[in-house]
């Protein structure tokens, strides 16, 4: 155990060698786990803020037992929604944080199984690499969490901004948050080293992975049609029926990270295969060599997509139009909370864009240099990265677009998305995460100078 980790310290020390300047690769993953904590934190301030307005979980319970439901009450049910829907794009870039920093060092740790080293030490050097980055990264997190909670507080609901000490979790939530982001680093960097301890020859050799397959599509077809049931089975009671329909929604949602990268993969397979230009080209052939890396550089914004379709719908809803004051405030908080899920969404998209493209150019900045020497010239390469990127953000949002309609639809009907408000504001949504996506991407430009000048 002792080589184990004076090996690990070594490879620590000299971790910027010529496939990782300047030590970028930690510095993205640690600003990955980073934001993931500390937007989890935000959330689930923001949970428990209007479960103490409602008076805790006995006010809940006092109030579902009613004979008329407050909206007191209502807002925690809307608040954990909307926490369980952000819960996945937050493991998403947790998960995608871990693998950036394993499959950067893929190379190195296939290296070392080839010289003889067993699988436990590989795994162990994994397990700490990736423990390592999480717990700094969490660490950060809580002081932008801290930071933040000034800022959050000016959020009007109910009539009233939030007091800071509504929004504090409190010391166990803020260990529990640290110990959750490093246990989805050490699941994701658990699942990336199978690769390396079972095939080293083939990860040394960067030998292209074999193709995507159409059973993940199977996945959503399931979800929609549980969603169908879910529609119009009696459950014996409006909680239980609520519950169920949410987690159905929830589970609809988490398909599109299975069915993603297949609908990302034959779209490159597409893209190369038509391409009449070098940045096409070369942009088609990277979708197609990794599908899984493309889909999480832009992931977000279908997840972002999803929401928007969802938050679209509030666009029916006008406050004025209330029976009375606490229905009408109650209506448009609705759309603030919508809109600010989006937001949040949006934010996490254009993270998770920038970490995986800045990784992506550290992972192939030996091809750029050696495009480069061929006589490739930067704008060139620029173009091929932005198509990189617009080429699975265009597929991803047409998956996100339909997925949202179908697991929408059942609830309440499609002549609401034949509403020209909902149509309006949800390609507004749409483009403003879009947007967010694409600003992501655009900051990485700094990494391919960097890793060129290297």
């Amino acid at each position: 155990m002792k080589a184990t980790l004076d090996l690990w310290w070594l490879l620590r020390r000299r971790s910027s060698d010529s496939r990782d300047p300047q030590g970028l690769t930690n510095v993205l993953a640690i600003i990955a786990f980073a934001a993931t904590t500390a937007i989890l934190l935000v959330v689930v301030g923001g949970v428990g803020a209007f479960l103490g307005r409602a008076g805790g979980i006995e006010g809940m319970r006092d109030g579902t037992g009613a004979d008329v439901t407050s909206y007191d009450v209502q807002y925690p049910v809307f608040a954990a929604v909307a926490a369980l829907l952000l819960l996945i794009p937050l493991v998403t870039l947790g998960g995608a944080a871990a693998r950036l920093a394993v499959a950067r060092r893929d190379a190195r740790l296939a290296s070392l199984r080839l010289a003889g080293a067993t699988t436990g030490q590989v795994g162990t050097l994994t397990v700490l690499d990736a423990a390592a980055q999480a717990l700094v990264g969490a660490l950060v997190g809580l002081v932008g969490y801290a930071a933040l909670l000034p800022l959050v507080a000016q959020l009007r609901f109910q009539g009233r901004t939030f007091e800071i000490s509504e929004l504090w979790v409190g010391v166990p939530a803020l260990l529990l948050a640290v110990v959750g982001v490093v246990l989805v680093a050490l699941f994701s960097a658990a699942v990336s080293l199978r690769r390396v301890a079972i095939t080293p020859l083939g990860v040394a050799a960067r030998v292209t992975p074999p193709g995507m397959k159409a059973v993940r599509l199977i996945s959503m077809g399931l979800a929609f049609v549980a969603m169908i049931v879910a529609t119009n089975v009696s459950f014996g009671s409006d909680a239980v029926g609520i519950t169920i329909l949410v987690l159905v929604l929830v589970a609809g949602f988490a398909t599109l990270n299975v069915v993603g990268p297949f609908v990302i993969w034959v779209v490159g397979r597409i893209t190369a295969h038509r391409a009449k230009g070098v940045p096409t080209l070369l942009a088609g052939r990277r979708i197609v060599d990794s599908p899984k890396t493309a889909w999480r550089s832009v992931g977000g914004v279908a997840l972002a997509t999803f929401i928007a379709g969802m938050t679209s719908i509030f666009a029916l809803f006008d406050p004025s139009m209330g029976a009375d004051a606490s229905e009408a405030q109650f209506m448009g908080d609705l759309k603030t909370g919508g809109f600010l899920t989006l937001a949040i969404a949006g934010v996490l998209a254009a993270v998770s864009t920038g970490v995986m493209q800045a990784g992506r150019v550290i992972d192939q900045r030996g091809e750029y240099r050696a495009l480069t020497l061929a006589g490739t010239d930067l704008k060139t390469l620029d173009k091929a990265r932005l198509r990189e990127t617009v080429i699975p953000l265009v597929a991803s949002v047409g998956l996100a677009t339909t997925g949202a309609l179908m697991f929408m639809a059942p609830i309440i009907g499609l002549n609401a998305f034949a509403n020209v408000d909902v149509m309006l504001q949800f390609l507004a949504c749409v483009a403003g995460a879009s947007a967010l996506v694409l600003a992501g991407a655009a900051a990485s430009r700094f990494v391919v100078r960097s890793a060129m000048a290297a």
